[in-house]
């Protein structure tokens, strides 16, 4: 094993090669287009016995990914942002012909208004789509979860698309130290393709489905998907051990820390966590109980370790990089769902924070544990909250002011 510094995006491409992927399907989209980069000028050196192929769109390269997943070859791509929505068409269908590929997301905020910086609305854009989704933390994890995702994928009691997901710019091109497995070693973990009843070729052709299906039929398919997907839990669960025992490294379905004797946790997904780690760290030695947990798969949704991880805790602050229009954070109305009438469940407050990549403080922490301790005392959940600083509110009252005087202006006709 090697050690050395990697960005979230070089530790993609990492992952990709070490599966031994045969296909690359691609179209470059900030701030995924290192991934490719990477994995072009490795392919050209002789480094991949690999074929990448530029794409037009990113609607194409989908579809050109699941046409090769359905030939039986190891099929990996990469997007973000605005370029997922524009290939999520193709999600739903990949997804529903039940084909392995794995499909990195670098998130971005979506637009307008348009930024560079990340958040998840994008990614969870596409959590009911089929495709499978392990967020990740570190640049570390990234390597370790494309290798996963592909196990995740292929074993035959799933055969269902993964998205692995990272946030940009935060994890996508910050280096820090991620130790490389041994090639034979990440080969020997992910085995090889066996694809099964996907031997689909030219010479060959045979009619695997039919264009059109009736409700009833349809209906059977899409929950046969759905199965395949809540077996992923337990598959995941496995792959994870069998990881663990090859490299040491332990990647749960949902991360715990400090959890098991705190009153108040936090609840997150993405490299956030990392600074919730940090405050957890800060008030633990201050004396405060509080703990963080952090689901890495999102589809299928851990529910068990969740009702496990939560039940009997006073508080949780679930902190949603995401705002799902008239409703608020995903995360939070999961866990809401999950917990629902189960006995010893905390008080769920939501905190809508890091949107457009905005930071999130260490002490907009210790207020949110503050906040969610006091929601626990009174035994009720406050409104959604949106981290703002004092200094925040003002520039948006300035820029309302702003916006007002100018529909003032335009209702009287003036120049």
């Amino acid at each position: 094993m090697t050690r050395t510094l990697l960005t979230g995006n070089a530790a993609a491409a990492w992952g990709a090669r070490l599966a031994g992927v045969d296909y690359v399907p691609a179209f470059p989209i900030t701030p995924q287009t290192e991934i490719i980069e990477t994995l072009s000028r490795w392919i050209d050196a002789g480094d991949m016995d690999c074929r990448l192929v530029m794409l037009e769109s990113e609607h194409s390269m989908v579809t050109a990914a699941g046409a090769a997943a359905t030939t039986g070859v190891r099929v990996f791509t990469a997007t973000s942002s605005q370029g997922l929505l524009y290939a999520i068409e193709m999600l739903y269908a990949v997804a529903g012909w039940r084909v392995p590929l794995v499909l990195v997301n670098v998130s971005r905020g979506l637009a307008a208004p348009i930024t560079l910086e990340p958040d998840h609305t994008d990614v969870l854009a596409a959590r009911d789509s089929g495709f499978l989704q392990i967020h990740c933390a570190t640049g570390q994890e990234v390597l370790d979860s494309v290798l996963l995702a592909f196990r995740l994928a292929e074993d035959r009691r799933v055969r269902l698309p993964v998205i692995v997901n990272l946030d940009g710019f935060y994890l996508s091109f910050t280096r820090e130290p991620v130790t490389i497995p041994e090639a034979q070693a990440a080969r020997d973990f992910v085995g090889p393709f066996d694809p099964g009843p996907l031997s689909f070729r030219a010479s060959a052709p045979v009619s695997q489905a039919v264009a059109v299906l009736g409700g009833s039929p349809y209906s059977y398919f899409r929950y046969e998907t759905h199965l395949a997907a809540l077996s992923a839990l337990t598959v995941y669960d496995e792959a994870a051990v069998h990881f663990r025992e090859m490299f040491g490294r332990h990647h749960p379905a949902v991360e715990a820390y400090h959890a098991d004797d705190a009153e108040i946790v936090f609840l997150m997904l993405g490299s956030f966590a990392t600074k919730a780690r940090d405050a957890v760290d800060r008030l633990r030695q201050a004396g405060r109980a509080v703990g963080l947990v952090r689901p890495r798969l999102l589809r299928p949704f851990p529910e068990p370790q969740l009702r496990r991880l939560l039940t009997g805790k006073r508080g949780a602050a679930v902190i949603d990089q995401n705002l799902s229009m008239g409703k608020g954070g995903v995360l939070f109305t999961e866990t809401a769902s999950a917990l629902y009438g189960r006995p010893g469940a905390p008080v769920l407050v939501s905190f809508i924070g890091g949107l457009g990549g905005r930071d999130i403080s260490l002490e907009e922490f210790y207020e949110m544990a503050a906040v969610a301790r006091r929601a626990a005392d009174a035994g009720q959940t406050p409104p959604p909250r949106l981290l703002y600083t004092e200094e925040e509110l003002r520039e948006v009252r300035k820029l309302q002011a702003v916006a007002q005087a100018e529909r003032r202006r335009l209702g009287t006709g003036e120049p």
